[in-house]
């Protein structure tokens, strides 16, 4: 073996230590990012919950609510008992600590602890978020790559149309569709209540379905169309020429070289999509009169539960800015090149 060969049989190892350093670098540094964004988040949710117009204290014990008149000391007392009548840098300060001791605080009007509201309803929000981007990308990814690779076709302008029909109808009134269809045809009727999928998981299923579908069909229109814009401009690079040249079949040309590259875009269209139903798709959990986050969260804001509001777009905003660590870390798996960004 000469000196040349020596240097070729070697290289690939000393790519793969040069690179290793550098993703963690790019790792670590997206990871503090998320970290200073969470910081930011707090500061911003604090600072807006008492700048905006509404006071919890005088909706619960004001005259117009009719529930208690309290005197203006009852009402200072209340206040001190809250924690309000503090400076707002303490007030944040004792925010923090609770959070990360896992104290969310109490709804006024229910007078439940926020941290049982949360793990109540939320199993069932992130069961319908993930089960909707699952049905979107087996519906989404086919469509898109058929519509692509015979693009111009009577297909491809029938899948097209589809496309567009979906994407045009609002997912609230194809769940109320769904129901209508359900009860009329089945004479069966969405649970108002949770049921935990091990409690029931026949019942659970059936709960979780209806709002998925109504949900997922609206996304699996948005990323066929993102597949299918992305499918076409890949399929004009040069190197799926050459693979074409190589004598390599069109269906071995997408899934070996076009679909990773094409899939970014898609990967980013589904991580905030399902960043978005973890907070709660409220539209559709009123039509199907489903108790999720995002009924509990529209709920505290109408009734002024600036404790429940709080704390919800808290877990919101840190949900949203982890799924976006991921997709980055993502990225720089489907896409080496990435890293050294």
């Amino acid at each position: 073996m000469d000196d040349r060969e020596s240097s070729i049989v070697y290289r690939p190892s000393s790519i793969v230590h040069h690179r290793s350093p550098i993703m963690a670098k790019y790792l670590l540094r997206r990871f503090l990012l998320a970290i200073l964004t969470i910081f930011g988040v707090t500061i911003v949710i604090f600072f807006a919950m008492r700048v905006l117009p509404g006071d919890p204290l005088a909706m619960i014990y004001g005259e117009a609510t009719g529930i208690y008149v309290l005197s203006e000391a009852e009402v200072a007392a209340a206040r001190a008992s809250l924690g309000l009548d503090k400076p707002l840098h303490i007030q944040y300060l004792s925010w923090m600590a609770d959070v990360f001791r896992g104290d969310l605080g109490y709804s006024f009007w229910v007078d439940t602890p926020i941290r049982d509201t949360i793990l109540r309803r939320g199993p069932i929000t992130a069961q319908i978020a993930l089960t909707s981007i699952l049905l979107a990308w087996a519906i989404g990814i086919p469509v898109g790559i058929i519509s692509a690779m015979w693009r111009e076709s009577t297909l491809d302008y029938v899948l097209r149309f589809l496309v567009t029909l979906f994407m045009a109808i609002p997912s609230f009134w194809l769940g109320l569709a769904m129901i209508l269809f359900t009860v009329l045809v089945f004479n069966w009727r969405p649970s108002i209540t949770i049921i935990q999928f091990w409690e029931n998981p026949r019942e659970n299923a059936l709960m979780v379905l209806g709002p998925s579908i109504a949900v997922g069909t609206g996304i699996a229109a948005i990323i066929a169309r993102m597949t299918r814009t992305t499918v076409l401009e890949t399929l004009r690079e040069d190197y799926v020429r050459t693979a074409r040249a190589k004598g390599l079949g069109d269906w071995m040309v997408i899934f070996r070289h076009v679909l990773k590259n094409a899939m970014l875009p898609v990967i980013t269209l589904s991580g905030l999509a399902l960043a978005g139903l973890l907070g709660g798709a409220v539209a559709v959990e009123r039509a199907f009169g489903f108790p999720g986050l995002g009924s509990a969260l529209a709920q505290g804001a109408v009734e002024r539960d600036w404790m429940m509001v709080q704390n919800l777009t808290l877990l919101f905003a840190v949900i949203f800015v982890f799924i976006n660590l991921f997709i980055d870390i993502l990225y720089a798996w489907v896409d080496p090149r990435i890293r050294y960004e």
